[in-house]
């Protein structure tokens, strides 16, 4: 790292560098609570998100822009009524393949990731391979969409669905370790 001459630079630099690396770092009370406030309300002003965590608006933007640097605030998005949207039903979808060589894998996640109901997808350590959450309108949709795109996915040897009867809890709120301070 380049130091320009005096000591102005130099903490100057430091300091760039401490926030450029903040992922290395331990977050502090502040970033916890400015992490906790944006995942309950995105929208909220800086300056009320300032107030709200007893930081100046702009030391409070700072920080916001360091998280949004290091990656640990991914983006912004909305949450939109899965059921308003008319996508009452969730089904949990267990995916079994009958290899697991890289490009079997790579080419079953490249071609789920292009079904727009799948909401989320992970793979699966156990007697499955794969979890899937899909979003349907109802058992008709779900069926076109098992033999449409489910069951033509590579290597795919087995489906195995289960409907949500109603969901009991949902948050897109992520706990946040606590902070050392």
């Amino acid at each position: 790292m380049a130091v320009p001459a005096g000591d102005d630079g130099r903490i100057c630099d430091f300091i760039v560098f401490l926030w450029q690396n903040i992922s290395h770092m331990e977050l502090d009370r502040y970033d916890h609570a400015i992490l906790r406030r944006l995942q309950q309300d995105a929208r909220i002003t800086n300056a009320r998100l300032a107030s709200e965590v007893n930081l100046s608006e702009s030391a409070c933007l700072r920080r916001v822009k360091a998280l949004e640097d290091c990656g640990l605030i991914e983006g912004y998005t909305a949450l939109v009524n899965q059921h308003r949207a008319g996508y009452p039903v969730n089904v949990f979808v267990n995916i079994t393949l009958d290899r697991q060589s890289q490009s079997g894998l790579e080419a079953f996640e490249a071609a789920v990731r292009r079904i727009p109901q799948v909401m989320e997808c992970y793979l699966m350590t156990g007697e499955h391979d794969y979890l899937l959450r899909l979003v349907v309108a109802d058992l008709d949709d779900f069926e076109r969409i098992h033999s449409q795109h489910l069951t033509r996915l590579p290597s795919v040897v087995r489906v195995q669905s289960s409907f949500a009867m109603r969901t009991v809890t949902h948050s897109a709120v992520l706990p946040l370790r606590p902070a050392s301070h």
